[in-house]
């Protein structure tokens, strides 16, 4: 690096099963990469079938950072995320790699290219009633709960998002602010780096036949015995990794509550009503961040056929960027 530029870092975002994975593994071949997870479900180590995380086969071709490093019971935030992701990025500058950035969780992308609120840390007692709320009386309620006491952040959440429900209402009652507020009075900036990214947005069609491929590929590679370990660790079901897509249909099916032929036509519905609101947010972020100096901005692939000028025009930007 010369002068006072920042260095590049790549990030390659889209829906679930829509190629991202392949391009960038592509991408760390071609440019001295290191993969770097951006997926939420990825980070969790009893997850690795039912999240399609990389494969042995993948961590030979390249290094892998952040994939499998968290237990089901802990829950990954997109704070403890951001501060990983900035640690491994300069684990791969100083080995002389370029961190890619690989994964669909725009939240995750937002943390690292926009910077999060510095929200106060919450007293364990409202923790621990935002958590009872939604466990008795379910999301939706917590939700109509979180409008009365926070209608400005129950706006962006949709009443069905147990997680981020329960993490609002327990700012808002632990801190005596909303969680909008907070971010609104600022927080860490953009991380130090120049970005350049990419968003797959393959057509529906092919993702949705993407979908049930790979989840005939996951029951096919031990989905059904992994998450029968899940269970028998008897986690809170409102914990991330629980709520995985596949998780809760499998543990129906294991439970007798439903066949395996039902538990699958939902899990690939479930996922791809996922995958719309996945593009949806993506069309409405800038995947690189706010308006910043940078020498080019995310770019959308219309399918995953034109991988090649992708990694050209990402060879281009790191040709000039470093």
């Amino acid at each position: 690096m010369t002068g006072t530029r920042q260095p590049p870092a790549i990030l390659v975002a889209g829906p679930t099963a829509s190629g991202k994975s392949a391009l960038a593994l592509d991408l760390a071949e071609r440019v001295g990469g290191v993969v770097i997870n951006a997926d939420s479900m990825q980070v969790y180590r009893e997850l690795r079938v039912i999240t399609a995380r990389p494969t042995d086969a993948d961590l030979a071709r390249v290094p892998h950072e952040l994939y499998g490093v968290r237990p089901a019971a802990e829950a990954g935030t997109a704070a403890w995320w951001r501060g990983a992701a900035l640690a491994a990025m300069d684990r791969a500058w100083q080995a002389g790699r370029v961190p890619i950035l690989c994964g669909g969780t725009g939240l995750y992308f937002a943390a690292l290219t926009e910077g999060l609120a510095e929200v106060p840390p919450v007293p364990a007692v409202a923790r621990a009633e935002a958590r009872r709320l939604l466990a008795e009386e379910g999301p939706a309620a917590l939700h109509a709960r979180l409008a009365a006491l926070d209608p400005e952040t129950a706006a962006t959440l949709r009443p069905s998002d147990s997680q981020r429900i329960a993490r609002a209402y327990e700012v808002a009652t632990g801190t005596g602010q909303g969680l909008r507020a907070w971010q609104k009075a600022g927080g860490t900036g953009p991380a130090p780096f120049d970005f350049a990214g990419v968003v797959l947005d393959p057509p529906r069609d092919a993702l949705r036949a993407a979908i049930a491929a790979r989840w005939d590929m996951m029951l096919r590679e031990g989905a059904i015995e992994e998450v029968r370990a899940l269970g028998e660790q008897h986690l809170n079901p409102a914990l991330p990794a629980m709520r995985a897509h596949g998780v809760p249909e499998l543990l129906a099916h294991l439970a007798g509550r439903m066949t395996l032929e039902e538990a699958s036509k939902r899990a690939i519905l479930n996922t791809g009503q996922y995958t719309k609101r996945q593009a949806t947010w993506f069309r409405h972020h800038d995947l690189a961040g706010p308006a910043r100096t940078r020498r080019f901005a995310a770019r959308w692939a219309n399918n995953t056929q034109d991988s090649e000028s992708l990694l050209e025009y990402f060879a281009l930007f790191l040709g000039k960027a470093r």
